[in-house]
């Protein structure tokens, strides 16, 4: 431009591309053009020509990526990324979008795709995530955001959240897995208000979640053949109930049998709120609930939520003796023992005791597979270290109990 100005020679304008002597171009798999450049010397030349080679083998076999592509924020590929995705239930939603705000996005949010590295993120995501499921679900976000970026015309060339290592999830004691006794709940029941009692022997009796006992309608219940439907849930949308038409997954959708003392308790409540035998389709505003449909409610007759049931439960189990604050290991937070929840655990006990086959127990509780219900908070340590000690006990009568083989 100095030797031949503008004006002289015609009006022409600088090269922003060319800042080079040696300049590689190709153009990408949109047909694009793309350049390089590289400085004045026998090795710039030699380093233009090995790029171009490298990137038409790239293009060719359709791993190559485009480092601009890459040049933008996480947070910027998060508002792409999320728009994209399919409908999913409401929880799984909020969950996700927790584990964003709360996680991901305050630490990378303003780090470019291109600059994430492998020991970094691992570096974080073991010292600063505290709990192993919370971990869990913080790296399926990211590993899922990162892994569409690779997809996506390989904005990066690889995933590095792919191998991240969350650890193992913390061992608690026996004792703090292990549900209350049938004796145990009885205490629990003698000191719950007189108006929850057969809302806690329904659970026990039952083995039903929270959600699908108090979004129990009395249609859904046929107290001839001793049975009722789980058909639907109440579940929970930011402090918001709202109806859920599938429960927890496809083997939610079952019969439950009722014992007399479960069948006695959907009569109490029956008879305090008469609640007529039709069930309201869920319409375009699930979070019409129509209480009044509902077999068990609160004492003013609105949705029992688990926060207001708290408030009942915590003081049962301490005046019943059997309260206990356990140390979550991994959260660090104080937990009551036993919850609420433990109620299904008791059942599954029992089903085991008296003998149903494991499967059968799976159907009636709603699950896909074998779990913790059915396996871990089935087996007692004393019913286990009992057995030990019998097989191992010196000869009695006559009968050899034990042998070396």
């Amino acid at each position: 431009m100095g030797k031949y100005p503008p004006g002289q020679y015609g009006d022409r304008k600088r090269r922003r591309d060319c800042i080079g002597s040696w300049q590689a171009r190709w153009r990408d798999p949109a047909g694009n053009q793309k350049q390089q450049c590289f400085p004045i010397s026998e090795g710039g030349y030699k380093a233009a020509v090995a790029h171009l080679e490298k990137v038409r083998g790239q293009v060719r076999s359709r791993t190559y990526s485009d480092p601009k592509r890459g040049e933008i924020t996480l947070a910027q590929w998060w508002d792409l990324w999320w728009a994209a995705q399919p409908n999913r239930a409401v929880t799984t939603v909020n969950r996700k979008m927790s584990n964003w705000t709360a996680h991901i996005k305050p630490k990378w949010g303003a780090w470019r795709l291109c600059d994430l590295e492998y020991i970094e993120l691992q570096a974080w995501i073991t010292k600063e995530v505290m709990g192993y499921h919370t971990r869990k679900k913080v790296h399926e976000v990211l590993n899922s955001l990162l892994r569409s970026a690779v997809k996506d015309g390989r904005r990066i060339p690889f995933n590095p959240a792919a191998d991240l290592d969350i650890g193992e999830p913390t061992a608690k004691h026996p004792d703090d897995l292990r549900p209350p006794t049938r004796e145990q709940c009885a205490l629990i029941v003698e000191q719950v208000p007189s108006y929850y009692r057969p809302l806690v022997v329904f659970l026990e009796h039952t083995g039903m979640r929270w959600g699908e006992a108090t979004g129990l309608r009395w249609e859904n219940v046929d107290l001839d053949a001793n049975h009722l439907k789980v058909k639907e849930v109440l579940s929970e949308d930011h402090g918001r109930l709202f109806r859920k038409p599938a429960p927890k997954s496809v083997a939610g959708f079952r019969t439950v049998p009722l014992t007399p003392q479960a069948a006695d308790a959907v009569r109490a409540m029956v008879d305090r709120w008469r609640p007529p035998r039709t069930v309201t389709p869920i319409g375009d505003d699930p979070y019409e609930l129509h209480a009044e449909e509902l077999v068990f409610r609160g004492p003013q007759g609105g949705v029992l939520t688990r926060h207001n049931f708290r408030r009942v439960w915590v003081p049962a189990i301490k005046d019943a003796g059997l309260a206990r604050q356990v140390v979550n290991p991994e959260t660090k937070r104080l937990e009551w023992w036993p919850r609420v929840h433990d109620l299904r655990h008791v059942f599954a006990t029992w089903l085991k005791d008296i003998g149903i086959d494991e499967k059968d127990t799976q159907t009636v509780m709603g699950h896909e597979r074998g779990s913790k219900v059915t396996w871990i908070y089935q087996h007692s340590p004393e019913d286990v270290a009992a057995k030990v000690r019998a097989r191992m006990a010196p000869e009695t009568e006559g009968v050899r109990t034990l042998r070396a083989v």
